[in-house]
């Protein structure tokens, strides 16, 4: 059975980051572990929050679980918060990478053209240093055109425009990528490229008004859950995009959707 260790930051208020994802990753059978990049007060879009930076923390950790013999099959990063954070993170993925295990970045920037409230163009550079040693990252278009320094066009892009960003990520070092949230000649769309056969494809969806945070990280526990269980990508990011739909549709009509989707009551959606 594979195991997976999530590298993100932790919130208290708020079903994102860690809070969305464990669940998810626990009910599709991943025995899931935990190293936390961050303990964030609450969702960034409430406008003031708190954040306890845990570079001290994983500083001293790393050591000790490389002295116990620790390992895993996979790894996913999230949200990096100061130099030595990411440069310590990035290091480790190398390292265990070399010897086997799949390395997933998920490049939490912004969404919607601009980036998140908090974020600055500094954690973009570190995003950078993490999509360098990824087997696969997942960033929205959004974060797909900080990351590349590639101009934004929020009404849609081509399919060409849409593989050329895909380049783009896998030159910073990426050996398969996604882009998700992207407009392609007029469609929502998912855009991917497969190292393992070279392939790239696009994935189609129906878009449902509202911006629900936490969404991105319900669609990489999904993807990576089902990866890890032996599923192609395109297939895997199908069943990824789907979920999502489902679990938004369900709670479409919820206020406040700073707080995200309540994950735990949508396990049967999986």
């Amino acid at each position: 059975m594979k195991q997976i260790l999530l590298i993100n930051d932790v919130v208290g208020y708020g079903k994102v980051g860690m809070g969305a994802m464990l669940p998810i990753l626990s009910y599709l059978g991943i025995p899931t572990y935990s190293l936390p990049t961050a303990l964030v007060s609450n969702t960034l879009n409430y406008g003031k929050f708190n954040i306890q930076d845990t570079t001290e923390y994983i500083r001293g950790t790393l050591p000790v679980w490389k002295e116990l013999g620790f390992s895993f099959d996979a790894i996913c990063t999230g949200l990096m918060f100061s130099d030595e954070q990411a440069k310590l993170v990035a290091g480790y993925c190398q390292e265990q990478g070399k010897q086997g295990t799949t390395v997933f970045v998920d490049p939490i920037l912004g969404d919607g053209g601009q980036l998140y409230n908090g974020v600055t163009q500094k954690q973009v550079s570190l995003m950078r240093e993490m999509v360098s040693v990824a087997h696969l990252t997942f960033p929205n278009y959004t974060e797909a055109c900080y990351l590349t320094d590639t101009p934004i066009k929020m009404g849609g892009i081509t399919w060409e425009e849409a593989g050329d960003l895909l380049d783009k990520l896998r030159k910073i070092g990426s050996k398969s990528a996604l882009i998700t949230s992207c407009k392609i000649d007029g469609q929502c769309s998912v855009a991917g490229f497969n190292h393992c056969d070279d392939s790239y494809f696009h994935l189609e969806y129906h878009e449902i008004p509202g911006l629900f945070h936490g969404t991105g990280d319900i669609f990489s526990a999904v993807l990576i859950g089902h990866l890890l269980n032996g599923e192609s990508l395109k297939v895997s990011t199908r069943t990824a995009m789907d979920t999502v739909f489902r679990m938004i549709d369900r709670y479409r009509d919820t206020k406040d959707k700073n707080r995200g989707i309540p994950v735990e009551r949508c396990l049967d959606l999986l």
